[in-house]
C-alpha cells in the first residue's frame, strides 16, 4: 500500500499527461501480481466496494472529531478523503500497513453494519498518505487526473504492446487482470475473449474544423443525440456497452433478446416517445433518454414510456467474421443487409444523407434543428473501423450551438486539481422583467468553457460578492453574466425554471454586460422544440 499511496501522491502533484503515464508505467513494471492488477483497476473506476460511501467516511470522523471542525475543514479542503485522511487521529504507533492486495479483500468483506468497526482498524495502520490512498481506492472517486484511456495507455507503455489491443482484451477480462499482465509482461498468449461478449474500442471522430472535404471520397449521416453503444452477441449472451466500455445492459433489459445472431453492432441508442417524437424516424428527444439512463432496475411503464431502440451505424463482427478490415462501403452493404434480419421494433438504419456538394451539404446540416440530431458525420469510404481517433477518417461536424445570456447565483469548490477554486457554477434567467422587481430562476450549471487564468478571476469574483452560504454553496450578488452555449432546452419538471438545458457550457464571461440585460425565461421556453 506504501508505493501505491506513493504513486497516488505523486499523480495529484503533476499536471504532464506524460510524466502520469511514465509515473503509473513505472509502478506497473516493479510492482507485482495482483497488487498492480487491483491498483490499475482502481486507476480506471473498476472497482466498487458497496459498503463504503461518502457517508461512511463523514459519520466515522464526526465521531472522532468536532462536527463543527469536520464541517469547516472539510468545506475548505474540497475533499472528502483528503480531509479524512489528514484529520484521523492515529495510534502511535500503527501495525504494518496492508498490501493494495489485502486492502482490497478487507474492504470487499465488508457490510454495511461491519464497516463502522473494519474500516477503523484497517484506516489505523496507515499514514496520512495511505489513508489518502485508501479512501480514494474505497469510494471509486480517484479524481485524480487520470481516466480509464489513460491507465490503459499507461499499461501498453509499460510493456510495448498497441493500446488497441489493450482496449480489445480489458473488457473481457476481470481484476485483478492476471491474464493480461501474463501476455503484456510475460509474453503469454494473449486472452481468448471469442466467446465473451466483450466490448471492442469504438472509432471515433475529429471535429470538422475549417476543414472541406470532397462528398466523392466521403460519406454523410446524421449525428443522433442519444447514446453511442456497442451492442454484442457472443457464447449465446447480448450484453450492451456505453462508450467508455461500461456495461449498461441492465439499464436496457429489452436489447438483450432481440440480437439473433452472433454479432457486435455499433449504433445510437435512442427512445422513442408519442409526446417527443422527432421528424426523423421517431427518435425522441435526450431529454426523453435521460428518463431511462442509470437506472439499476426499470419499471414496466418506464418501459412502456420511453421504449430504447438503436439506431444503427456499423457492423463490427458478424458471425465469427471480423469486418473491421474492410473499407466502410463494405460494412455498410453488410449493415444493410442485414438490417432486414432484426426486428423493426428495436432497430432500424442511421440513413446516409444525399447532397450534391459540400455547399449543400452545409445548407442541410444548417436546417436540421430536429431534437434527435446534433449535426452530422462524415465518413471516408475507403476507411478501415480503426479504435480511436485516426486524422482525416472520420469527422463530426456538430450544429452551431444556441446561446443565451444567464446571470451568476452560485458557486461551488469543484474536485481534484479544482478542489480549492469556485468552479462549478449555478446561473439563471429573469422571470419576467427585471426592473420590475423579477425574480432569478436557476436555469443551468456549468464548469467548463473558461481558461485557467478566468477561472481564478471568477474565484476571486465569488469571494469577494458572496452573500449567502448554503454548507459549500455560495450565493452571490446578481453582478455577473455569463454567455452560455448549449445545444438544445427542454422541458423539465424537476426544476425550479421548468427548463433543462443540453450541454450547458460556458462560452463567454460578460464582465462587460449589465445583470439587467440578461435574458429572460421566455426566451428559453421559446426554444423548446415539441
Amino acid at each position: 500500500m506504501k508505493h501505491f499511496a506513493a504513486l497516488i501522491d505523486a499523480l495529484v502533484y503533476t499536471r504532464s499527461r506524460n510524466e502520469k503515464l511514465r509515473l503509473i508505467a513505472e509502478y506497473l513494471r516493479a510492482t507485482p501480481d495482483p497488487d498492480r492488477g487491483w491498483a490499475l483497476a482502481a486507476l480506471s473506476d473498476g472497482l466498487d466496494f458497496p459498503a463504503v460511501k461518502s457517508s461512511t467516511i463523514r459519520n466515522l470522523m464526526k465521531e472522532r472529531v468536532e462536527p463543527v471542525l469536520w464541517t469547516l475543514s472539510r468545506d475548505f479542503v474540497g475533499d472528502t478523503a483528503e480531509t479524512a485522511s489528514l484529520l484521523w487521529p492515529a495510534p502511535d504507533h500503527p501495525p504494518s500497513p496492508p498490501s493494495v492486495g489485502e486492502a482490497v479483500g478487507l474492504l470487499s468483506g465488508m457490510t454495511r453494519k461491519s464497516v463502522q468497526a473494519e474500516l477503523p482498524e484497517l484506516l489505523d495502520r496507515l499514514d496520512a498518505s495511505g489513508r489518502y490512498a485508501l479512501l480514494k481506492l474505497a469510494t471509486g472517486g480517484m479524481r485524480i487526473g487520470v481516466s480509464g484511456r489513460l491507465a490503459k495507455t499507461a499499461f501498453a507503455q509499460a510493456f510495448d504492446v498497441p493500446v488497441e489491443e489493450v482496449e480489445e482484451y480489458w473488457h473481457g477480462l476481470d481484476a485483478p487482470y492476471p491474464e493480461l499482465f501474463a501476455w503484456a509482461a510475460e509474453g503469454e498468449p494473449p486472452p481468448d475473449i471469442d466467446n465473451l461478449p466483450a466490448f471492442r474500442p469504438f472509432m471515433l471522430a475529429h471535429p470538422l474544423e475549417e476543414t472541406v472535404v470532397d462528398l466523392a471520397d466521403y460519406a454523410a449521416e446524421w449525428k443522433w443525440d442519444g447514446i453511442r453503444v456497442q451492442l454484442v452477441r457472443a457464447g449465446e449472451e447480448t450484453r450492451v456497452y456505453s462508450r467508455s466500455g461500461d456495461d449498461i445492459s441492465a439499464t436496457f433489459p429489452e436489447l438483450l433478446d432481440v440480437l439473433p445472431f452472433p454479432a457486435v453492432l455499433d449504433g445510437e441508442l435512442l427512445v422513442r416517445g408519442a409526446h417527443q417524437g422527432g421528424e426523423e424516424g421517431g427518435a425522441a428527444s435526450f431529454n426523453a433518454l435521460q428518463q431511462r439512463l442509470g437506472r439499476k432496475t426499470v419499471s414496466r411503464k418506464m418501459l412502456a414510456d420511453y421504449p430504447a431502440f438503436v439506431r444503427l451505424y456499423d457492423v463490427l463482427l458478424l458471425e465469427g467474421e471480423d469486418l473491421r478490415e474492410l473499407p466502410w462501403t463494405a460494412r455498410r452493404a453488410r449493415l444493410e443487409a442485414l438490417i432486414e434480419r432484426l426486428p423493426e421494433s428495436h432497430f432500424d438504419l442511421s440513413r446516409v444523407v444525399e447532397a450534391r456538394d459540400f455547399a449543400h451539404l452545409a445548407e442541410i446540416r444548417e436546417g436540421a434543428r430536429d431534437d434527435a440530431i446534433e449535426g452530422l458525420m462524415l465518413k471516408r469510404r475507403d476507411s478501415a473501423y480503426v479504435a480511436g481517433r485516426r486524422t482525416g477518417l472520420w469527422y463530426k461536424w456538430k450544429r452551431d450551438p444556441l446561446l443565451v445570456d444567464c446571470v451568476l447565483m452560485y458557486a461551488q469548490r469543484g474536485s481534484g486539481k479544482r478542489s480549492s477554486f469556485y468552479s462549478d457554477y449555478t446561473f439563471g434567467c429573469w422571470d419576467g422583467d427585471p426592473d420590475s422587481g423579477a425574480d432569478l430562476l436557476p436555469v443551468g450549471k456549468a464548469y467548463s468553457g473558461f481558461t485557467d487564468e478566468e477561472l481564478k478571476k471568477l474565484d476571486r469574483h465569488v469571494r469577494s460578492n458572496t452573500v449567502d452560504r448554503f454548507g459549500p454553496v455560495r450565493e452571490t450578488d446578481k453582478s455577473l453574466v455569463f454567455e452560455v452555449a448549449f445545444d438544445s432546452v427542454h422541458a423539465s419538471k424537476r426544476h425550479k425554471s421548468g427548463l433543462a438545458m443540453r450541454f450547458p457550457r460556458i462560452h463567454r464571461i460578460r464582465w462587460d454586460k449589465p445583470p439587467h440585460e440578461a435574458d429572460r425565461i421566455e426566451a428559453l421556453r421559446a426554444l423548446i422544440r415539441d
